[in-house]
């Protein structure tokens, strides 16, 4: 174990011992000569030299130990390589403790739930949403690099990431039984077929004859809600086509912004426009649509008019399912897995080492010092003495 400061500086303040040693000289009981007739006519004797003489020693080493104390609280210690070397153990929830206990493991290992602080097998894990992956990150960084840990886990895992953790240690990755009938891994399913609805001027009603055939194509139909653009957006609206030329309505951009998906006439403005990206080309690479988020929303832009003269595509038997694509959902990345197939690797690297701060067992010695020597200053003994 090595003792360092994480402000050395505060070491300055040792310089404040020489108060009580100031002060011990400057209030030592004094002693007053008495002078007898009868001794005048005896011989002087030389007088003895001055000594400095230090009364109360075991009240001025307490009061010296209390300046000290104070220095070395300004100067932050703490304490490296105080952290256990025993083999840690860490049994994820839906595994019983005494089905885990039967895993060998090395002597005098510690054994936890793999649960948020990390509790003691022998406690009861609190139910917590924490992800399984992230606890792994937080207790790889929390272990010195030379601690050998263990991970139990049931045979299917819920909470995890889309992504297989990576440690900075080698992990023996135990999968037991359960004991129950595992329900199957979650898959990622079809996305069901967007809905949509259109607003559009009279100027535009040729446009929407190809929105509507996209979105009623053979696989997987979608529902399209159309109307002139005067007519108010049904309740729980998700995606709208905007194909009104000139400013976007202020409800419409706040709708977008709410969470919908807006896609807007190739002349429909507006006023402060998000960095749009290019999200559908055509084969010769020219960007059809393009896109942003917008608020919790997104916000989508036609780059031409939807006529087949100035947008061939929409000619094109994949023109449905583009359209389908831009307004479709992201799924979900799947949450619950096999956990032989979850197993960390290795490669990440390795956090420092976490130091054992002192600071609250210096502020407990301080206060037992600080009370010590104030009986022993105003106790009952000291006045008897004086």
């Amino acid at each position: 174990m090595n003792l360092a400061f994480l402000l050395p500086a505060g070491l300055a303040a040792l310089a404040a011992v020489l108060l009580p040693l100031l002060i011990h000289l400057a209030r030592r009981s004094e002693q007053r000569p008495t002078v007898f007739a009868a001794l005048q006519w005896l011989r002087q004797k030389p007088k003895p030299r001055h000594r400095i003489r230090f009364d109360e020693w075991v009240l001025l080493v307490l009061r010296v130990l209390l300046v000290v104390l104070l220095a070395l609280l300004l100067a932050r210690p703490v304490l490296f390589g105080a952290a256990s070397d025993a083999p840690f153990v860490a049994v994820a929830p839906g595994v019983a403790a005494v089905e885990a206990q039967r895993i060998a493991v090395g002597p005098g290992a510690r054994w936890h739930w793999l649960a948020p602080g990390f509790p003691a097998l022998t406690a009861q894990p609190a139910t917590s949403e924490a992800s399984i992956t992230s606890l792994l990150r937080e207790l790889d960084a929390s272990l010195p690099a030379g601690v050998a840990l263990t991970v139990v886990v049931p045979q299917v895992l819920d909470g995890v990431d889309a992504q297989i953790p990576k440690l900075s240690r080698r992990v023996d990755w135990r999968v037991v039984d359960a004991n129950a009938a595992a329900p199957a891994p979650n898959t990622p399913r079809t996305a069901a077929a967007p809905t949509l609805s259109v607003r559009h001027a009279p100027e535009r009603a040729d446009a929407v004859v190809y929105l509507r055939a996209a979105m009623r194509a053979r696989q997987a139909p979608g529902v399209v809600d159309i109307a002139q653009a005067t007519q108010p957006l049904a309740s729980g609206t998700r995606n709208l086509a905007w194909l009104v030329p000139g400013p976007v309505p202020v409800d419409v951009l706040a709708w977008a912004r709410g969470g919908g998906t807006l896609l807007l006439d190739a002349q429909a403005t507006i006023a402060d426009p998000p960095r749009m990206a290019p999200l559908w080309r055509d084969a010769e690479g020219t960007t059809l649509v393009e896109g942003a988020a917008f608020g919790r929303g997104r916000v989508l832009r036609l780059t031409k008019p939807l006529a087949p003269a100035n947008m061939p595509v929409l000619l094109d038997g994949a023109f449905p399912r583009q359209l389908r694509a831009l307004f479709a959902p992201v799924a979900p990345p799947p949450s619950r897995v096999f956990a032989a197939l979850h197993a960390p690797t290795t490669g990440a690297v390795a956090s420092p080492p976490v130091p054992r701060d002192l600071q609250s067992w210096l502020l407990g010695l301080i206060v037992l010092v600080f009370a010590v020597e104030r009986w022993l200053a105003t106790g009952p003994r000291r006045g008897a003495a004086a």
